[in-house]
């Protein structure tokens, strides 16, 4: 199975961040923008927290709140949860699922380095299994290899 380092190889290199002090409205623009759906907040280098469009929702639209005049800061969820390069998918999925969150920003030594997706995860996770149900099918029947 592909590693963490791999998964975000195989993505765009770009780390899109928002600070705490932006707009909620700066950040809609930019999740549009790039068509994602979360962002870290990144103060002095280090991620104190992450906006995703649930916490739109939920903290700013239903509480009746201005876009244009909310802080980031004001919103966001601070207690965040990240992956390490070492971490497997796996170990990362198990988070996601247990958690009930759909990214997590990935660290390496304490620094920035990408954000995964529920979607990444599962790509790769599929991926892997179809490889292994081929390898076992070649296995079993070798002549369905040579087609």
């Amino acid at each position: 199975m592909k590693t963490i380092a791999q998964i975000l190889d195989s993505k765009p290199h770009e780390i899109i961040t928002i600070r705490p002090g932006d707009s909620v409205l700066v950040a809609l623009e930019v999740l549009a923008a790039y068509n994602i759906g979360a962002l870290p907040v990144v103060n002095d280098g280090q991620v104190v927290g992450i906006f995703s469009e649930r916490d739109y929702a939920r903290k700013v639209a239903l509480k009746g709140l201005t876009s244009a005049v909310t802080e980031i800061g004001d919103i966001m969820t601070s207690k965040v949860y990240c992956a390490d390069l070492k971490d497997s998918v796996l170990e990362c999925m198990a988070v996601m699922t247990e958690k009930r969150i759909r990214h997590l920003p990935v660290l390496d030594q304490g620094e920035l380095v990408g954000m995964l997706s529920i979607g990444d995860l599962v790509k790769t996770i599929i991926e892997d299994q179809q490889f292994q149900i081929q390898q076992l099918e070649s296995y079993i029947n070798p002549a369905l290899s040579l087609h």
